[in-house]
């Protein structure tokens, strides 16, 4: 691969809190590499083009919403780098954490992704770390059933301030080897929207990699949880879920 860029990344948007935006955008920014940032953007307007005229930024009006994994891969061919961040727009993290990445990556040659501890507003911490999905522990966790059950799915019960290899990440803040995500070749597009980090975990398993959870470092994530808000999000979520499932069992 022709590197050209030490560090890639693409945020996905669809009708953003601009605010916030530019806070994730400014963190990126601010990381001391040669570094592009791709803004797929889903929305039907392109009232951001505007906004976010940078060097370093490229943005990329779809013109229709795509999905979330889709979007992501849709840049697969332009990844000349030697790591690709998928950041969510809602994320924000200071300057240190990247370089902190790249040192533990650099270390661990049979891990194709890494994640800090990410944390709320608030500073709660979310707990971005699972078991590989089943029907029924999806089916608990949404009518809330069973909190030993759900807090073992989250590894609750053991030190998360130590590293650790989990079955799945969430995709909120996921720094790739950029090879291995090409390899990969990024998320399945069959998934609309939810389970696609789910389902890219799985698919890293089967090249014989690992994921890595790293809590020496944090970021911020002011997570939305849309799909318990809105029937349409839900629906989203079930057909994805149902998507998965039958790929991998239930």
């Amino acid at each position: 691969m022709n590197v050209k860029f030490k560090i890639t990344a693409t945020i996905v948007l669809y009708n953003e809190n601009v605010s916030v935006l530019r806070k994730t955008i400014q963190s990126f920014l601010e990381i001391p590499f040669s570094k592009k940032l791709f803004l797929i953007d889903n929305s039907l307007t392109n009232r951001l083009e505007e906004e976010f005229n940078h060097p370093e930024i490229v943005y990329v009006f779809v013109g229709k919403n795509i999905g979330f994994g889709s979007a992501h891969n849709f840049v697969l061919p332009e990844l000349h780098s030697q790591f690709h961040l998928v950041l969510n727009p809602d994320v924000i993290f200071s300057s240190d954490v990247i370089p902190s990445l790249i040192k533990v990556l650099n270390k661990e040659p049979e891990v194709s992704f890494i994640t800090p501890k990410v944390l709320y507003p608030n500073k709660d911490v979310q707990y971005v770390c699972r078991k590989h999905p089943t029907f029924f522990n999806l089916i608990k966790r949404k009518l809330n059933f069973s909190s030993r059950k759900i807090k073992n799915n989250e590894y609750q019960n053991q030190d998360l301030e130590k590293p650790f290899h989990p079955e799945f990440i969430h995709g909120c803040f996921m720094f790739f080897k950029t090879a291995d995500f090409k390899q990969l070749q990024g998320f399945d597009e069959r998934y609309f929207l939810y389970m696609e980090d789910a389902d890219l975990c799985r698919k890293i398993d089967g090249i014989g990699k690992k994921k890595l959870y790293y809590p020496k470092v944090n970021i911020l994530h002011q997570h939305q949880k849309g799909s318990s808000k809105s029937i349409k999000l839900f629906l989203y979520h079930l057909s994805s879920a149902f998507k998965y499932f039958f790929k991998w069992g239930f």
